[in-house]
């Protein structure tokens, strides 16, 4: 198994879940973090007083897949959120040891 990590523009989100949907991704975990890469943030003006803004917000998604699946899930990730410009984020693979669904006791891919 293999969990897949993606840091996306929020607005994008809507657009990538359809997407992983379509492949077979039967869920995903979803949470608003802030960060910064290569964008290192941006000045913003307000009330006349001028902001550096350090850390922008992005959507941290966290899908766990079976082996065979992990790499379309990241073409697919990646084609969705793509914007073409910079901040379009970043796409993690990590290998998974075990899962365990509570509610049924089932575990490895069939926990999933």
């Amino acid at each position: 198994m293999k969990l897949i990590i993606a840091a996306i523009k929020p607005f994008k989100l809507e657009e990538v879940r359809e997407a992983l949907t379509s492949v077979g991704v039967t869920g995903m975990m979803v949470t608003e973090v802030k960060g910064f890469g290569i964008q290192s943030g941006h000045t913003e003006i307000y009330r006349g007083a001028e902001y550096a803004v350090n850390f922008l917000p992005k959507l941290k998604l966290e899908v766990v897949v079976a082996d065979y699946l992990a790499p379309d899930v990241v073409e697919t990730i990646a084609k969705a959120a793509h914007t073409g410009k910079i901040g379009d984020g970043k796409i993690f693979t990590l290998d998974v040891g075990d899962a365990l669904r509570v509610r049924t006791g089932e575990t490895g891919v069939d926990a999933l």
